[in-house]
Order: C-alpha cells, then sequence, then structure tokens
C-alpha cells in the first residue's frame, strides 16, 4: 500500500510540475483556439442553413487546429532542446580547451560587475574546481538555456494540444444542442467569458496589467469574428 501511494504521489507531483511548466503553453493554446474557432464559426454561422453545418465545420476545425498547434509546439520545444545542447556542448569543449580563454572572460564580466580582485579570483577558482557546476552556471547566465534541455517536447505538446482543443469547443458546443439563432447567441456569451477567463490567465503568466489584457484578448476574437462574418457574407454575396 505504502508503495502504491507513493507511486501515485509521484505522478501527481510529475502532472503538477509538467502542468506548471506547460502554463504558457496551455494560455497560448487556448487563445489561439478559442479565437480560430470563434472567427470560423461565425463565419459559417452567417450562410449556414442549419446548426449541424456549423458544427461540423466547427469541430472539423477545432480538431484540424490542436493537431496543428500540438505538432507546432513539439518541433519548436525539440529545436530549442536542440539548439540548448548544441551551445552546451560547444561551452564545455571552451572550458575543457580554452581554460584560460574562458577563465578570463568570466573575469572581465566579474569586472564590469563590480566584483574586486579578491572576490573575482575567488570565483575563478572555483569555477576552475568544479567544471560541471562551471557548465551549469555559463548555461543559465551566459547562453541562456538552463532550463531549455528539461522541457519535454511531448508533454509541451500533449498539453497544447488539449489546451487547443478544449477551447476550440467552447464556440462550437451550442450548435449540437440549440437551433442555429440561439447556438449563435450562446456561443458569443460562453466565448466571452472563456476569453474574459483567458485574459486573466495571460495577465498572471505574463504579469501585465488585469484589465489593458483582458479587453486586448477580447478585442482580438471580436476581430477575428468580425473578420469571419465578412468572409461569410462576401462568399454568399
Amino acid at each position: 500500500m505504502t508503495t502504491v501511494a507513493s507511486s501515485s504521489g509521484t505522478l501527481a507531483q510529475k502532472l503538477k510540475d509538467s502542468l506548471l511548466a506547460s502554463t504558457g503553453n496551455i494560455v497560448f493554446g487556448m487563445e489561439d483556439g478559442t479565437v480560430s474557432i470563434f472567427g470560423l464559426v461565425f463565419g459559417v454561422a452567417a450562410s449556414a442553413p442549419s446548426s449541424h453545418v456549423v458544427l461540423l465545420a466547427g469541430a472539423t476545425g477545432a480538431a484540424a487546429a490542436a493537431v496543428s498547434m500540438m505538432a507546432g509546439t513539439y518541433l519548436d520545444v525539440s529545436t530549442a532542446n536542440d539548439r540548448a545542447q548544441a551551445e552546451q556542448k560547444r561551452k564545455q569543449q571552451d572550458i575543457e580547451q580554452r581554460t584560460a580563454r574562458e577563465a578570463q572572460n568570466v573575469d572581465t564580466r566579474l569586472s564590469a560587475a563590480g566584483f574586486t580582485t579578491a572576490e573575482r579570483t575567488a570565483v575563478v577558482s572555483a569555477l576552475e574546481a568544479h567544471p560541471d557546476t562551471w557548465l551549469q552556471v555559463a548555461s543559465a547566465v551566459e547562453l541562456d538555456v538552463g532550463d531549455a534541455q528539461r522541457q519535454s517536447p511531448l508533454a509541451q505538446s500533449l498539453w497544447m494540444f488539449v489546451a487547443d482543443l478544449l477551447a476550440a469547443a467552447i464556440p462550437v458546443i451550442p450548435f449540437a444542442f440549440l437551433p442555429l439563432g440561439p447556438a449563435r447567441q450562446l456561443s458569443v456569451i460562453m466565448t466571452l467569458c472563456l476569453l474574459i477567463f483567458l485574459g486573466f490567465g495571460r495577465a498572471r503568466v505574463a504579469q501585465t496589467k488585469l484589465v489593458p489584457t483582458v479587453l486586448q484578448t477580447v478585442g482580438i476574437a471580436t476581430a477575428a469574428a468580425a473578420a469571419g462574418l465578412l468572409v461569410g457574407k462576401l462568399v454568399t454575396g
């Protein structure tokens, strides 16, 4: 029982850590899914004869967009990880083969930051005595890739897929249960509520002002809906 509980606790912690590490992708995925499908739904609803047509178009678009975003996220994270590993390998070679030059670079950086000669000597000596730590410090400070290699492309892309798909479903769901007119009205209300929620999320993730961020999020979706509606009207004449 203790082993099972420990395994469950470890799994829950890993899931929590993965969720926290993917917060930015989740918020972005939800915003992308909501905005793109909201615009699509309103474009189709402008000329659709029934809710079924809008539902089909919206569900198809939501699934395709979610898969596309998942693939894009996987490739983006994989590329970032490969770049980080390549830069770290190059830096490790520099530390091992050009130790004196790298030590001088560190000393120069510390001097520019206001460290005294004694402080610089102590830091450089400590780094030379611990090359693995030196590589970690250089990765985080100099290369700015300290955590990139720790991100899982699979986890990040799956979170993106789920977030994008769930958010994209919100504007579509009313068309599965209601006639065209009422469905369109409920879709606007549900999407607006989700966008306000996403505005809160964006403001928290980016540490920006709440009201402007919420208004920006709602404004982008409104523009997408207007564009979809305009295209729908132009196509149908």
